[in-house]
């Protein structure tokens, strides 16, 4: 399965004082970390389902992704700022340094705070939710492990996201 290894979070979140919902992730990818950016693995459809429910082109760039969610005055972020895990694998994570949530919480006007996936919302009620004072409410995760759920049942689990 692969050797535990600790991992920081190094790139900060997207958001900006317009920005209403925040989308919690659990700790980046691989993938992620390779690229320094949210969601980089390229079969995570975090990216198509985010274009498809705002009626945009999927981003490439990182200049583009940006664009696209503060467009849209979404946030993101990640739950962990440091933890200890096996590659990418979400239900290795031990060890957790919980990521300061408080920046974006009192730099925007966030209104709603969403879980992409499990871990990050179970992690969130653990960690943050007491000094938040927020609830969060879990959406399935948009990850290449989650393949129990298709695109179009992803889209229509997380159009919530824009009521």
């Amino acid at each position: 399965m692969g050797e535990y290894q600790r991992v920081k979070h190094e790139f900060p979140p997207v958001y900006d004082k317009d920005c209403k919902i925040l989308i919690l992730g659990s700790l980046p990818s691989v993938k992620s970390r390779e690229q320094m950016f949210y969601y980089g693995h390229p079969q995570n459809r975090f990216w198509r389902v985010i274009a498809a429910l705002t009626n945009q082109p999927v981003p490439q760039s990182i200049e583009e992704k940006k664009s696209l969610l503060l467009g849209q005055h979404i946030a993101i972020s990640d739950v962990i700022s440091e933890c200890d895990i096996i590659g990418s694998s979400d239900s290795s994570i031990k060890n957790v340094v919980p990521m300061a949530l408080e920046p974006i919480l009192n730099g925007a006007d966030i209104r709603q705070i969403y879980a992409n996936g499990n871990t990050a919302k179970k992690l969130f009620e653990k960690f943050q939710q007491k000094s938040c004072q927020r609830e969060i409410i879990g959406l399935p995760s948009t990850s290449p492990a989650n393949a129990a759920y298709s695109l179009e049942r992803l889209l229509e689990a997380w159009k919530c996201i824009l009521e």
